[in-house]
């Protein structure tokens, strides 16, 4: 087993964990690879000052012993999505899209009718229906040719009926996001990967060659796994299909690069050290991706048109562990599963992903981000 660790940032005021903590929390992660629980994983928790820990271990190359490092570049799946919000919230601070905007305002092809909002999609309660979307995958070789806005209306044809009255309910929809995407397209005036490349990315200082739509480095992009010995492996012709499975690593089976066909809700490849520009902004006292009163929209929690609230703000879910409230995006699919976490109260976030499709983040972070709490 090979770990690598990185120390907190030497930025002026960056918090310094206590080498205890610091060894506890080395120790919970070498323990997940000697147990093979992952093949690699890393770590990562801020506060609004700088990097309180961040810790890479075990493989981004199971077969190729390559080790996984602070910078090397997993998928992040539906954890796009809350990438995607802010985009669309960048915005709406300008003043070119409403929340209130019906989004055939932007997207005049959906067969949704008026009745769909941008905050609808934004909150998940639009209402549009969210087949399962493993199979909406293309191989990263045929990514040059691929044809995302035929992929779309393809998907929008056979889905064309709301599951409810759009605000009643809470619905999870990744059609919604990718409908999103399209927003940010015609109200921003370019596309979605310029969008978020010019005013994410490049605004928070997150390197191209730690985050983009596409891998960046394909010698420093992980390998995607599944295990072996898994319900998942006999059910994968159900899944992405055949093609997208390569040879057995040890006790992992590897699952080829691939993209999800719709950026907006999925689309993201990004290391965990990209992320912790991202984290960090949310978490001070002047953010530079958008206005204090922007960001604190962005955090609120949405309500339903009884007056309900809906365990979503505009782009965050709500949860708890314990009596800690957070906001959070996991994301997992074909090979990686992590997940990403703001504690308002405590003034930290955190995140985690391992190149693991059955990873269990989630129950991760209830386990660490303690670690870092009082």
């Amino acid at each position: 087993m090979i770990e690598r660790s990185c120390p907190a940032d030497g930025r002026s005021g960056a918090s310094v964990p206590g080498p205890e903590r610091n060894d506890r929390l080395r120790g919970r992660i070498e323990d997940l690879i000697a147990e093979r629980a992952v093949p690699g994983i890393q770590y990562l928790v801020v506060d609004a000052a700088g990097i309180l820990g961040n810790h890479a271990a075990g493989w981004a190359d199971v077969a190729g012993r390559r080790p996984m490092e602070p910078g090397t570049t997993m998928m992040l799946y539906s954890m796009t999505k809350t990438f995607t919000a802010a985009a669309v919230l960048h915005l709406v601070e300008a003043g070119r899209v409403g929340l209130e905007d019906p989004v055939r305002t932007h997207v005049p092809s959906i067969p949704y009718g008026d009745a769909v909002t941008v905050r609808h999609l934004l909150s998940q309660t639009s209402g549009i229906p969210n087949p399962i979307p493993l199979k909406w995958v293309h191989a990263a070789e045929e990514h040059p040719q691929f044809d995302e806005p035929a992929a779309l209306d393809a998907v929008l044809r056979g889905n064309r009926n709301l599951k409810f009255a759009p605000g009643t309910r809470y619905g999870y929809s990744n059609i919604g996001y990718w409908l999103l995407g399209r927003v940010v397209e015609r109200a921003g005036g370019m596309a979605f990967e310029a969008f978020l490349r010019k005013n994410l990315f490049d605004r928070l200082g997150m390197a191209s060659s730690e985050i983009g739509l596409v891998i960046p480095s394909p010698p420093r992009h992980a390998k995607g796994y599944l295990p072996k010995y898994s319900f998942l492996n006999l059910a994968k012709p159900l899944l992405m299909g055949p093609r997208f499975f390569g040879p057995a690593e040890d006790r992992w089976l590897q699952i080829r690069d691939h993209y999800p066909n719709g950026p907006a809700f999925g689309g993201i490849v990004a290391s965990g050290r990209a992320l912790a520009a991202f984290l960090q902004d949310q978490l001070r006292e002047r953010p530079a991706l958008f206005s204090r009163e922007t960001r604190a929209l962005f955090h609120q929690q949405q309500k339903n048109t009884a007056g309900e609230p809906v365990p979503m703000t505009l782009g965050w879910h709500i949860g708890a562990s314990g009596s800690r409230r957070f906001l959070y995006k996991e994301g997992g699919g074909g090979g990686f599963h992590g997940a990403m976490r703001i504690y308002p109260a405590e003034g930290i976030a955190a995140m985690v992903i391992a190149n693991d499709a059955t990873f269990r983040a989630g129950r991760f972070l209830d386990a660490v981000d303690g670690e870092f709490m009082g």
